[in-house]
């Protein structure tokens, strides 16, 4: 066997590790919700620019990531999700992540705000903070961190929008609404059905500080929200009436599948519910925003 067939695998390996510190999954949907903030927004993007805010975009996001990825490091090693990365599986030193995380997230930024504007550059750097430095540690000192972390995973739309516009408009900020409520419920079903793994890391979740009870009462309350500020996008003529009739069905829908879990007090019953919940905002969010650009492209 020669050196090199050893060494190409070993490679891959790397280089997959430094692909989960960045976890490409949550990289994807950041980039296409700030395309399509950028598609919706008035006014035309140069093609140069438009892929320079989402290449720099995912820049900011993977940083970001890999930063968490370091932090967290130790309380990864109690979640089944969470223990197999490169961190707590110990195939990766730390140092290494962090500076993976700060090459990123510092080199991304300024590139943000040079190449395409200084709002959408301001953002980013709010979303990279708010994330690494505000988010991340508050996880394990109050469940408030749940909406602290939605703030970041919501900017992507609205840096979209003001690549395009270079102001914070109301429609943008509509856009910013609709991702950070959509946030709680979704985030909240996760800590139901991993509440173990949750107390066992040392994380503090709605669930475990005032009970399940409060937690379902929070998830139907921030979807009813959600969809009057779907409906938001409809009334300031961002969306046309296809886009209105999907928000308001699947709006209805997703406020039933959480309504449900007030008549369920079984613990194993609960977690099926919170499983289902988590579903229904995946296919939600996807069927929304598929909605939305299909309204744009036809209207």
């Amino acid at each position: 066997m020669t050196s090199r067939s050893v060494t190409h695998p070993a490679a891959s390996a790397m280089l997959r590790d430094f692909a989960s510190l960045a976890k490409p999954r949550i990289t994807l949907m950041v980039v296409i919700t700030a395309a399509g903030g950028m598609f919706l927004a008035p006014g035309s993007v140069p093609l140069v620019t438009a892929l320079a805010m989402l290449a720099t975009t995912a820049a900011v996001v993977a940083g970001a990531n890999s930063l968490n990825c370091w932090l967290e490091r130790d309380s990864d090693r109690f979640m089944t999700r969470t223990m197999d990365r490169p961190l707590p599986a110990g195939r990766m030193q730390p140092k290494v992540a962090m500076a993976f995380g700060a090459t990123l997230g510092l080199m991304a930024v300024p590139l943000l705000t040079v190449l395409v504007n200084p709002m959408t550059g301001a953002l980013g750097a709010l979303a990279l903070v708010s994330y690494v430095a505000v988010y991340t540690p508050m996880k394990q000192r109050s469940s408030i961190a749940l909406l602290v972390g939605a703030v970041p995973g919501a900017l992507p739309p609205l840096m979209g929008w003001t690549a395009s516009t270079g102001t914070i408009d109301a429609p943008g900020l509509v856009l910013f609404g609709i991702l950070f409520l959509w946030q709680v419920p979704h985030f909240l079903a996760i800590s139901i059905y991993r509440q173990s793994e949750y107390e066992r890391a040392g994380l503090k979740t709605l669930p475990s500080e005032r009970g399940l009870p409060a937690a379902k009462v929070q998830a139907f309350l921030y979807t009813g929200a959600l969809v009057i500020c779907t409906v938001l996008l409809y009334t300031f003529r961002v969306a046309g009436p296809i886009y209105l009739a999907a928000a308001i069905v699947l709006g209805l829908v997703f406020l039933v599948v959480a309504a449900r879990g007030f008549r369920i007090e079984e613990r194993e019953a609960t977690d099926k519910w919170a499983k289902k919940l988590f579903v229904t905002s995946l296919l939600y969010l996807t069927i929304l925003f598929a909605a939305l650009m299909l309204d744009a492209i036809v209207l």
